[in-house]
């Protein structure tokens, strides 16, 4: 390799190094800025459960109609007020608020399964480009002229966890061996018989 090729792949090995720092920086700013969003939102809530919402969706599926029929009803009927009941406008508020960010929710939704999309479609890309080099690898290390690539195989093998399975004539000729070498066993530690006299 000549003094010129090694700068520059030594420049490529250095460029190549910044992007995964860049994107590394990117993700944890993206990270930070939706946490700052749970201050932004209002009314913003964490769930104490995993099951928490499903145990808040019987009463979060009744109508608009039907919450603002009881607002009505509360405000026009003085037997109906509780002293720990919300107002009329506070529930008012709620269902307003509800209504605002549950497109945002279904946003978030979408943005979350393109990221995630994204994520896999680049380590499938990574994982064809390296499957390819490997096949590549493997095939070239059974050339004599470069042959020396036989290690590089070997480890990408075993790194890739895919060990090739004996055929099934291997295997029977495997198990042949096993069992003519258990037959000469068995003949040799049983004792001899002597004949009767």
């Amino acid at each position: 390799m000549s003094t010129n090729e090694k700068s520059e792949s030594s420049t490529a090995t250095a460029a190549d190094a910044v992007p995964a720092a860049a994107y590394t920086a990117a993700a944890q700013e993206r990270i930070r800025e939706l946490r700052l969003w749970r201050e932004q939102i209002p009314h913003f809530a964490t769930p104490e459960t995993t099951d928490a919402t499903k145990l808040l969706s019987n009463a979060a599926s009744v109508p608009a109609q039907f919450i603002e029929l009881t607002n009505i009803a509360i405000t026009n009927h003085m037997p109906l007020v509780r002293a720990e009941s919300l107002t009329p406008e506070q529930v008012r508020d709620l269902v307003a608020y509800a209504d605002a960010f549950s497109p945002l929710v279904d946003e978030l939704e979408a943005l979350a399964k393109f990221v995630q999309y994204s994520t896999t479609f680049a380590r499938n890309t990574a994982g064809a480009e390296a499957l390819t080099t490997y096949a590549l690898t493997v095939r070239l290390s059974k050339r004599p002229a470069t042959a020396y690539l036989a290690p590089y195989a070997a480890d990408m093998r075993r790194a890739l966890g895919r060990v090739r399975k004996p055929s099934p004539e291997t295997q029977a000729k495997k198990a042949a061996e096993r069992a003519a070498k258990a037959a000469a066993k068995a003949g040799t530690a049983a004792p001899t018989a002597k004949p009767k006299a």
